[in-house]
């Protein structure tokens, strides 16, 4: 057994930067990762995360080790809350910065934004900490500006000597998430490491080939190439959003049947129609009062417009970036959706909860600001696969999707 597949059955320890309630710890865990060391400044979140992972239980609770500044948090600092000096021979660093700044939706200061900076700074602390590998994960508006592209290419030339890199952008759906939401993940392994290691072909090793491959991926940046991470392995329903026959908009309030070829998993009604029928669970009661006539005006399935948008119980939900008036009404009721629902939503356990007396906004936002549980897990379950199997020759190959 390898190294890797040792400490792994012990759970290879990652640092948890800008954890916010922590569903990308969540995911990581329940692939067999041990969040060791979490940092989150917003104290909205360090409250949902504290409370959330108590209320898993067996022995998740706790607090968020570092709250401050990742700007305020040097390398030296870190490893000694971390590991106390003893740092482990494999190691992983995971997080997503914060994104307005890159977001279409958002103010689209870019690396000059107060937010947009961090994902600067998180390189940073990758390369003076060195994990074996990283995760940074971010919106596709990374890549969709001259500027952010310009941006993001100087974060690939700073990692490149030091890690093998590849990236991607997913969306959740594709990987049994009820929602249209794309992220970038980006991902790093040592090159040290992978030295030391006899999982990796000679072909991968190749650090002219590695190059080309970079080079080819930031000229077309965001489109499929080349790829050597196995993002296929959890995509279980390829190109869900085109090649599925989902249903048209609706009148609010009819009975509507299933149609023929809908995977349930990916509706909103597969997730939620339980909470409806009376299932009693955590934050379902947490529903703002319903207070507009829109509520019973709109149609099921119409989300065209920025707010108001009501679900359509055998489709997926748009992404669920609740705030700044983002407002998803449920499919059958006239009111918006509760706390649990959409926790649902972001494919968060049922066991998980938010604290009663977190007013319901800041309950909203800090859902919205997660990354949906069943895609952090398909993630994970890919790095402990490179990090246990290694990468073949085969591994290496075009992504096939359209």
């Amino acid at each position: 057994m390898s190294s890797a597949s040792q400490q792994t059955d012990r759970g290879i320890p990652v640092l948890s930067f800008f954890t916010g309630a922590g569903f990308l710890d969540l995911g990581f865990e329940d692939a067999g990762f041990t969040s060791v060391w979490h940092n989150e400044y917003s104290e909205d979140f360090r409250r949902g995360f504290a409370f959330g992972t108590r209320s898993m239980g067996k022995g998740r609770g706790r607090e968020i080790e570092n709250p401050d500044s990742i700007v305020d948090v040097g390398p030296d600092r870190i490893i000694r809350e971390a590991f106390e000096m003893h740092v482990p021979p494999i190691f992983g660093m995971i997080g997503g910065p914060p994104c307005p700044d890159f977001s279409s939706g958002g103010k689209n200061k870019g690396h000059e934004g107060e937010n947009g900076r961090l994902s600067g700074v998180y390189v940073e602390r990758i390369m003076e900490i060195r994990p074996t590998f990283f995760i940074f994960e971010n919106v596709p508006g990374l890549f969709r500006t001259a500027k952010h592209k310009e941006f993001f290419a100087s974060l690939v030339d700073k990692l490149k000597p030091h890690y093998f890199l590849d990236w991607n952008i997913l969306n959740a759906l594709e990987y049994g998430v009820p929602q249209d939401r794309q992220r970038v993940i980006f991902f790093g392994l040592s090159q040290s490491w992978v030295g030391q290691s006899d999982l990796f072909s000679q072909r991968f090793l190749d650090k002219s080939m590695h190059e080309r491959m970079i080079a080819m991926r930031l000229r077309n940046v965001g489109l499929p190439g080349v790829h050597w991470f196995p993002w296929a392995k959890g995509r279980i329903h390829p190109d869900a959003k085109k090649a599925i026959p989902w249903p048209d908009v609706a009148p609010f309030g009819m009975d509507i049947p299933m149609p023929a070829g809908i995977p349930e998993q990916l509706t909103v009604w597969g997730w939620i129609k339980d909470l409806v029928e009376g299932a009693t669970t955590p934050n379902q009661s947490d529903q703002f009062r319903a207070y507009s006539p829109k509520f019973n005006q709109i149609p099921e399935g119409f989300t065209a417009k920025k707010s108001f948008k009501r679900l359509h119980r055998w489709r997926f939900s748009p992404a669920a970036a609740y705030g700044n008036n983002e407002v998803h009404l449920h499919p059958t009721l006239p009111r918006r959706l509760s706390v649990r629902e959409a926790l649902r939503i972001q494919t968060v356990p049922d066991n998980y909860q938010l604290p009663p007396d977190m007013p319901l906004s800041k309950k909203f936002k800090t859902i919205g600001n997660g990354v949906p549980f069943l895609l952090a897990k398909a993630v994970a379950l890919g790095v402990r696969r490179v990090l246990t199997e290694g990468i073949s020759d085969a591994d290496i190959r075009p992504d096939s999707r359209p």
